[in-house]
């Protein structure tokens, strides 16, 4: 098979042996994987993949065709059509699912949407609700909310009755960002919206001070992700008066059994969402497997709204969206 294959800070797309499904995992026939910070990190060196990850094919995330089953698959035939996450190797002609964290990709719902779904939803869905308890009514702030996650958390919070407010650096993204659901904002005019109840950290440490003060009594602070930096200085006075929780999280090493529970939690609550319209995965552009580093390129550039997508060239996308 040909695989996105990291080296010495780039990417290329070469020739890797096929990966061999184990006795509860398919081999899927990738027709679409979603890109991601992580994979950004992973080519700079930064963030090496979990153990029984291919050590130098990145991808979180894919969607495709079951090709093969191991011996003891019983949730998976060969033809299904299957999405899931992956510790890494998503971004091939072929890669291997355990079943348990495999989801099927339900009628209507376009390949290319389905492989860029993954780890955007399942990352959102774990803060706001596993870790951050997000319920009808609260109010909650997304800090980055034009990014992947960012857009997927506005539409996990409105579709469950949460008021929403997304701060927004770029002017020129708010509107779209405002379709979804959020009342978006220029970073500096999240306070004129607070009290807030969760606050889901995308940014990083300049934004912690903040974000703290801006909290509810009894309110949870967020973060999974730190790109504008990982340092922060805190008033711990106003941790214990706001009675605050903080936590961090990240998804990729996660165990089996805790990316399985996960990937139920989808299953039900998620995904009936997404097969009927009211979830999207907006995607910003489509490149063939083999233009690989251009996708790279695209995805560092930013200034961009929805996912970078990599399609099989034999892959017909369809829509964007559903």
């Amino acid at each position: 098979m040909h695989a996105a294959v990291v080296a010495g800070g780039e990417v290329a797309w070469e020739v890797r042996p096929d990966p061999v499904p184990g006795t509860h995992e398919i081999l899927v026939r990738v027709e679409a994987a979603g890109l991601n910070a992580a994979d950004l990190l992973q080519r700079a060196g930064r963030y090496p993949p979990p153990p029984g990850a291919p050590a130098d094919i990145p991808g979180l995330e894919c969607a495709g065709t079951v090709v093969e089953t191991g011996p003891r698959v019983e949730r998976f035939a060969v033809g299904d059509r299957v999405m899931g996450l992956l510790g890494g190797g998503g971004q091939a002609e072929l890669a291997v699912l355990h079943e348990r964290v495999a989801l099927a990709v339900p009628d209507g719902v376009a390949t290319d949407a389905a492989g860029a779904f993954c780890e955007v939803f399942a990352t959102a869905y774990d803060a706001l609700f596993s870790q951050g308890h997000l319920a009808s009514g609260d109010r909650l702030l997304v800090n980055g909310g034009a990014g992947g996650v960012g857009i997927a958390a506005v539409q996990l919070a409105r579709a469950t009755g949460a008021r929403v407010v997304a701060s927004v650096r770029d002017a020129n993204r708010r509107a779209a960002v405002a379709e979804l659901g959020a009342v978006a904002v220029a970073p500096d005019a999240t306070r004129d919206h607070a009290p807030y109840d969760v606050v889901l950290e995308l940014v990083g440490g300049p934004n912690i001070a903040t974000d703290l003060a801006d909290l509810a009594t009894g309110g949870r602070v967020l973060v999974i992700g730190t790109g504008a930096g990982r340092a922060a200085e805190l008033d711990l006075g106003t941790l214990m008066a706001r009675r605050a929780t903080i936590r961090g999280s990240t998804l990729r090493a996660r165990s089996l059994e805790e990316k399985a529970t996960l990937s139920r939690n989808l299953e039900r609550h998620v995904l009936p969402l997404l097969a009927s319209g009211q979830l999207v995965v907006p995607i910003e552009r489509r490149f063939a497997c083999a233009d690989v580093a251009s996708a790279y390129e695209r995805f560092a550039a930013g200034a961009k709204l929805g996912k970078i997508v990599l399609v099989a060239a034999t892959h017909s996308t369809g829509t964007a969206t559903t």
